[in-house]
């Protein structure tokens, strides 16, 4: 098990005071890594890192726009003087907003494209600095469902989380010859607080996922710490620009008959 062992480790997550995020980064914690947290809102950012302490984690957090390429800087430097090196980079952030293509404003559209791909491309691009001098590192991006499908209402989010696979895949072969791994993980339809008003029984969409899901469920956020993990130790270090999806078995199937068990 000394494989999947993170002691000594630093993890920087973005976006890790809340949902999913949060469940990987425990995950990290549990492993041994000591957790650097990214957020923007103070108050998560105080409730999560009193969650991670009440855990006996060690955890750091700095507030600041992933999007932010000057205070990014500013907060990577900052974390490398107060902590030390980053080894595990986990591109978490990220936006979604739900409008039909035909009347989504182009700025929206630009938000979600520099949250969720932009953003990701400024953290690795920080990171791998100390990690190319080190010749050694991780970086996880978490991409998504919508990184190989399509779905009303969420074209800026899938033409981001596409780019990001793609990205992944750019920056697993550039940096390879550093002893430096990127991949990314695709979760699938999971319950957080936000899909929350969705999974009451009878409602439709609950239904559809329940159906549509070869698990028969929704994933619980614990469910991602072991790809995080795997995707942060040893364990993968011959594994570069793949994207581990972590769905069910949604994307292994077609679906089946509405009258079949």
């Amino acid at each position: 098990m000394n494989l999947f062992d993170l002691t000594g480790k630093r993890a920087l997550i973005t976006g890790g005071t809340h949902g999913l995020g949060m469940a990987m980064a425990e995950g990290l914690a549990q492993a041994g890594a000591e957790l650097v947290i990214t957020g923007t809102t103070p108050s998560k950012m105080e409730e999560a890192l009193q969650y991670y302490k009440s855990k006996g984690f060690k955890a750091t957090g700095y507030l600041f726009d992933v999007t932010n390429e000057k205070a990014a800087a500013e907060n990577i430097e900052l974390i490398s003087k107060e902590l030390g090196d980053i080894h595990i980079l986990v591109n978490n952030a990220g936006i979604i907003k739900r409008e039909l293509a035909t009347t989504m404003s182009v700025a929206d559209f630009r938000q979600v494209i520099d949250v969720d791909l932009v953003g990701p491309f400024i953290m690795s691009q920080l990171v791998v600095k100390q990690m190319i001098e080190r010749q050694e590192g991780k970086i996880i991006n978490i991409c998504s469902m919508m990184s190989e499908l399509g779905r009303n209402s969420v074209s800026a989010y899938a033409a981001a989380k596409g780019g990001l696979k793609m990205l992944t895949r750019n920056l697993a072969t550039e940096w390879a010859k550093h002893n430096i791994q990127v991949n990314g993980i695709g979760p699938g339809y999971f319950a957080t607080s936000q899909t929350e008003p969705i999974r009451v029984d009878g409602h439709p969409f609950n239904e559809f996922i329940i159906n549509r899901t070869p698990a028969a469920r929704w994933g619980n956020p614990e469910d991602l710490a072991g790809a995080a993990v795997f995707l942060a130790s040893k364990a993968s270090d011959f594994v570069n620009g793949q994207i581990v999806y972590v769905d069910g078995g949604i994307l292994a199937t077609i679906g089946k008959p509405s009258n079949e068990n």
